[in-house]
Parts: C-alpha cells; structure tokens; sequence
C-alpha cells in the first residue's frame, strides 16, 4: 500500500482501534454505553474527513429529548441536558469551525435576527442573576443560531438528500411504533387515546406531532432539487399524517395545516398544486376548533384548554410584576415566584420570561426571519418559510421554548439557505436520475403535479 492510500485510510484504521478500545473498556459496565461510545468515536473520526458528518448525524438525532448528564435539578446547579441538546452543541461547533466556505449573505441575515432576540434578552439575564437565567440564553441561541448553522454546513457540503433520507426514516419508524401502540390501545379500551409513545423512545403526544407534522410537511413539500418520487413521498405523508392524528396533538395539526396551505398556495416554477387538499385542511382546522370548544364548554377546569385559560391569566399577573424586563428564563424551575407552570403559549412564555424587550426581540426574531425566507428562490424558500411558519403556529398553542421542537424547523430551513448557495456556487448539477424531478422538468404548462 503506497504513502498517500495510508495517508487517506488513516483515519479509518484509527477509529476502528479507538472504537474497539471503547467497546472492550466500557462493555464491563454497559453495553449500550460501550456501543453509543463505539459510534461517537466512528463519527468524530470520519468528521476529520468529512466535515458533513456530524451534522448529518445531528439531524435525525435531534428528536432524542433522552437526559444525559445531569447533577441536579433544572435550574439549580446541573445542566441536565438532552442527547437533542448535546448533538446539536458539538454539530455547531464542527460545522462553524470545519467549514469550507464563509457563511453566506442569507445566513448571516438570519443570525442577525437571532443575534438580535438574544441581545433583547440580555436584559433578563442581567437583572435576574441566577444559574438557569445565564444557561436558558445559550441554551436558546444554540437551539436557533446554533441550528440555522447545522443546517446550512449540510446543505452547503451537498448532503441535503442524505441527510432529510436519514431524518425521515427516523420518522418512519416512529410512525409506525406510534400507530402500532394507538391500534393496541384502541383494542383494550375501545377508544382512541391520545399516543404516549413508549418505544423507541418516550415521547409525549405533543413532541411526537410536532415531529410527524415536519415530516409530514417535507414529504408533502418535496423540494425538486432533491429528486425524490411520488412513488414513495405520496405514501409517507400519508403514514406521518396518521401518526400525527394518532398523538391528537391539536397545535402541531394545526401547524401542518398552515404549512401546507403556504405550499400549495405558492407557486414555484414549472410545479403546480392541487387544490384539493384545501378540504383536507379546512377539515382539519374544523376539527381543531371543534375539539377546543368543546373542551371550554365543560365544567372541568383541569382539562387542557380550561387549564390553558388559567395559565394565561397567571401569565399576565406574574407580567405586570416584571412588565419591562420580565422574571427571568426558566424561572418556572427555580421557585423564584409563585407559579409553577411553564406558559403554554409562545408570547407569554417570552413575555414572563424577558419583559416587554424580550418580546420586541421575538417578534423582530421571527417576523425578520420569515421575510428573509420568503425573498429565497421559492424553489428553496418555499419548504424554509413553511417549516419557520409551522413552528410559531405551534407555539401559539403550547410551550415554544423546549429541546427538539426548537430547532428542527431552523435546521430545515438552514439546509435550504445552504442547498441554494450550493447551486448559485456549482451551477446547474447534471438531473439526477428520477423519474420524478424529470417529470417535474418536463411537464407541460397547466398540468398539475402534486
């Protein structure tokens, strides 16, 4: 074997050895540990080759809300992180540090907003100083700067189509399990139950629709540029679809509704919509109400939309107590007030947390964001804006600031800002042999492509 073919294969052969290390010394004490050290070691390896690598990984690992670490409570010494939070931490760092190209005009556009909600949010941190308040600001610009940059590496390299590929069949198999556990709990009740998803890992009904509802809302998308068939996108919607039904997660139906409804509804050239899923979505939006009146015109005050109301009313009262630069981020874990609950509404949450400043940040945060977007090529733009969009929907209903949620509609549409600079940078890539991106090419003017 000559000098270079060692060269180029080095980083292989040491990695297979360092993996066998960390496999022979941590298999005493837990093989899935030994394993997972095992595959850290592989990816940090071939990171060293190819830059890509690790936030290929982050992305489908991003729904993995599963604590590691710790060492106290929330807020109150340890950092308790999740495996979400951790992957994307060192995926930032690989992809700003190895990176082989300067970040682009759209990007650094969209970090300026970021940069901007986080100098809003400043004021908090500063006049509430306690541990939590200093690890929420980071914590938050990691979950939007922190993947707007994930993103974009991985788009910018030319990855895009393996990346969303391993997204999406992390998503399959979630689907499934979830429409498995709903058969089998319909079959010992006799009722259809909201999904607590058990295996492969835990997930509450509302992490496990926001996560159908993305990727719903790619396949339905299906960007051109990716090369993907109906033959199978068709299909997946339908099963991410029913998964998101399953979990009865109201905010991320709702969400995917409005995505959707920006997809059809804007043109991109030489691709037209039917119209016809419009139905689908006016039933959807229908059902949503429907459910939400109904749960209002009962006499329980514990169920979610009653117990929502209260906690709106809290909000405001623990507002008008902190009304310019509010209680401090996270203050629900610290005792620091007389509630305990986390706003679920994305305005309040910002409102309690940070004041009036901080709520001017985010709204100049998301308002400057979707303009960015929507200015793209719609070609990119289109699936960018739309995953952006969904996210603020959802947290109109629900909690906004948590692992997971967060970040996978911005390292979607950092993707798209990196898979647009990639081709204004290469120029027109030779078509890519599918069957679909030849149709969409080819299609005469008038005819409709779903």
């Amino acid at each position: 074997m000559s000098i270079a073919a060692l060269r180029r294969n080095a980083p292989f052969v040491v990695s297979a050895v360092l993996a066998v290390a960390v496999v022979v010394s941590l298999l005493t004490i837990s093989p899935s540990l030994a394993l997972a050290g095992a595959a850290a070691v592989v990816v940090v390896a071939l990171t060293l080759t190819e830059p890509a690598t690790l936030p290929i990984v982050a992305f489908p690992a991003i729904i993995v809300i599963e604590r590691v670490g710790g060492g106290g409570p929330d807020g109150q010494g340890g950092l308790n992180l999740s495996v979400s939070d951790l992957v994307l931490f060192a995926a930032f760092w690989v992809a700003l540090l190895l990176r082989e190209s300067p970040l682009s005009p759209t990007l650094r556009k969209l970090l300026l907003f970021s940069a901007f909600y986080q100098a809003t949010t400043l004021f908090t941190v500063v006049a509430n100083p306690y541990t939590a308040n200093v690890v929420e600001w980071f914590h938050a610009w990691l979950l939007v700067a922190g993947a707007l940059v994930v993103g974009w590496s991985i788009g910018r390299s030319g990855r895009s189509r393996l990346a969303f590929s391993l997204f999406l069949a992390a998503c399959a198999v979630i689907a499934v399990s979830a429409l498995l556990q709903a058969a089998q709990d319909h079959a010992a009740t006799g009722m259809l139950n909201a999904v607590y998803l058990n295996w492969p890992m835990a997930m509450h009904k509302n992490l496990l629709g926001a996560v159908m509802a993305m990727a719903a809302l790619i396949v339905y998308q299906r960007p051109a540029w990716l090369g993907w068939s109906m033959s199978w996108t068709l299909p997946a919607f339908g099963l991410f679809s029913s998964a998101l039904i399953a979990s009865q997660s109201r905010q991320a139906i709702l969400g995917l509704a409005v995505g959707v409804f920006v997809v059809v509804l804007r043109r991109e050239p030489g691709r037209r919509r039917s119209k016809v899923v419009l139905v689908v979505i006016t039933a959807a939006i229908v059902t949503v109400w429907s459910s939400t009146s109904d749960q209002l015109a009962q006499d329980n005050d514990f169920n979610s939309a009653n117990q929502r109301l209260t906690w709106y009313a809290d909000s405001f009262r623990l507002w008008q107590e902190h009304q310019l630069f509010g209680a401090g981020l996270r203050w629900w874990t610290t005792g620091r007030t007389a509630y305990g609950f986390q706003p679920p509404n994305a305005e309040l949450e910002v409102l309690t947390s940070a004041g009036a400043v901080g709520l001017v940040g985010f709204l100049v945060m998301f308002g400057g964001m979707l303009w960015v977007l929507w200015r793209m090529s719609p070609a990119f733009g289109t699936l960018a804006f739309a995953a952006v969009l969904m996210r603020f929907v959802q947290g109109q209903l629900d909690l906004f600031w948590v692992a997971a949620q967060v970040p996978m509609p911005f390292l979607v549409a950092g993707l798209c800002v990196g898979a647009m600079e990639r081709a204004a940078a290469t120029g027109p890539a030779p078509p890519p042999l599918s069957d679909a991106l030849t149709l969409e090419r080819t299609t005469p003017p008038g005819q409709v492509v779903v």
